[in-house]
C-alpha cells in the first residue's frame, strides 16, 4: 500500500504533466515468439487448474463454456470475465499466441491496454513458453460463441485504465513458483500450483483499500470477497487447528467435503467443481502437503505471496 500511495503522491505533485506521462507510459515487455508445439490435453488440464472455466463461464445463466463469466461484484464495480472462445469478433479468434502469452503472463491485452486485476494474471507470470503453448492449443479447440461479454460496470475513477499502471507498479509481484532446492518434488509441485496456477492467495489473502494483497498476511483469510463471501485462513497452523490433514485436504479438493462432513460453499465449491476435482490425486496431495507444511509460511518470501 505504501508503494501505491507513493506513486499516487508523485503523480499529484507533478500535476498535469505527471498525469500525461502516466497515461502515455507503456507497460509490459516484449514477448518472444512462442515456437513450442502445444499439447491440447496438458493445456486443458492447466486451464482447469487455473480456474479459466470457472471464471469465464456463466453457469447460472446457462452460458456456453468460456463465452464470458458471471458478474464479479467488488467495491470498485462489477467485472465481467471476457469471452475466451475462438470467435473472431468477441473472443480470441484473431489473437496470436504471443498476444495470448502477454495477456496471461503480463495482464495486457492485444491493444496494449492493461487488464483489471480481477483477472489474476499476477499468479500466472511464471508460466513457461510450454505452458502458454499448451494453453493456446487447448483454447483453439473451443467452439466460437458469437456473443460479447457484458461491459464492466465500473464508475469513475476506477474506469480510468491508466490508473492500473500505478496499481501494477505497486502490487504486481512475481509469484515466485520456482522449485526450492532441498525440498521434495511433491512440496515444490504443491508450491507451484498453490502460488501459481491455482492462485489460492487471490482469495485467501486479505486486501488493502487499493485492492492489493496484504503481503504480510499471506493465506491469513479474507472476510471481504466479491459478492460478500469469505475465505478462511489456510496457513498451516490454522488448517491444523481445524483438523485438516494432508489426506483429508486432498480429499476435500476432490469432493468438496470437509473433515466435519460438511461441504464447501460459495466460491470454494465452484473451485472444486470446475477446477481441483479434475486434477490428479498426486497434484491434489501436493497442494495439501505444501499448505500444511509448518515451514511453508516461514520459508516463503512474504513479498511474493
Amino acid at each position: 500500500m505504501r508503494r501505491f500511495l507513493t506513486l499516487v503522491s508523485g503523480v499529484a505533485v507533478l500535476g498535469t504533466a505527471g498525469l500525461g506521462a502516466v497515461i502515455a507510459w507503456p507497460v509490459g515487455s516484449a514477448v518472444t515468439p512462442i515456437a513450442t508445439e502445444g499439447n491440447v490435453d496438458r493445456g486443458a488440464y492447466l486451464a482447469r487448474a487455473s480456474g479459466c472455466i470457472a471464471c469465464h463461464t456463466n453457469f447460472e445463466a446457462g452460458g456456453a463454456p468460456l463465452a464470458g463469466g458471471a458478474p464479479l461484484e467488488t467495491p470498485f464495480g462489477t467485472f465481467y470475465p471476457p469471452n475466451l472462445t475462438t470467435d473472431p469478433k468477441h473472443g480470441m479468434g484473431e489473437w496470436t499466441a504471443e498476444q495470448f502469452a502477454k495477456a496471461v503472463r503480463q495482464g495486457i491485452g492485444p491493444d496494449g491496454t492493461p487488464y483489471y486485476p480481477s483477472f489474476p494474471y499476477t499468479f500466472y507470470a511464471d508460466f513457461s513458453d510450454q505452458d502458454i503453448a499448451d494453453l493456446w492449443a487447448a483454447f483453439q479447440t473451443v467452439p466460437p460463441v458469437d456473443e460479447p461479454a457484458p461491459e464492466n460496470d465500473v464508475s469513475f475513477p476506477f474506469d480510468q485504465r491508466w490508473g492500473l499502471k500505478l496499481w501494477r507498479a505497486a502490487f504486481f509481484y512475481d509469484p515466485d513458483t520456482e522449485p526450492v532446492e532441498g525440498r521434495s518434488g511433491a512440496w515444490n509441485r504443491g508450491r507451484e500450483l498453490v502460488r501459481g496456477a491455482a492462485h489460492c492467495g487471490a482469495c485467501h489473502t486479505p486486501r488493502n483499500l487499493a485492492g492489493g494483497r496484504d503481503i504480510g498476511a499471506s493465506f491469513a483469510g479474507n472476510a471481504q470477497l466479491p459478492g460478500g463471501s469469505k475465505a478462511p485462513a489456510i496457513r498451516p497452523k490454522d488448517l491444523a487447528k481445524n483438523d485438516w490433514t494432508v489426506s483429508n485436504l486432498a480429499y476435500a479438493l476432490q469432493t468438496g467435503i470437509t473433515p466435519s462432513g460438511d461441504a464447501f460453499g460459495g466460491s470454494m465449491a465452484e473451485v472444486v467443481r470446475e477446477g481441483t476435482r479434475f486434477l490428479t490425486p498426486a497434484d491434489r496431495e501436493a497442494m495439501a502437503l505444501f499448505l500444511l507444511n509448518k515451514d511453508t509460511v516461514e520459508a516463503e518470501n512474504p513479498a511474493s505471496n
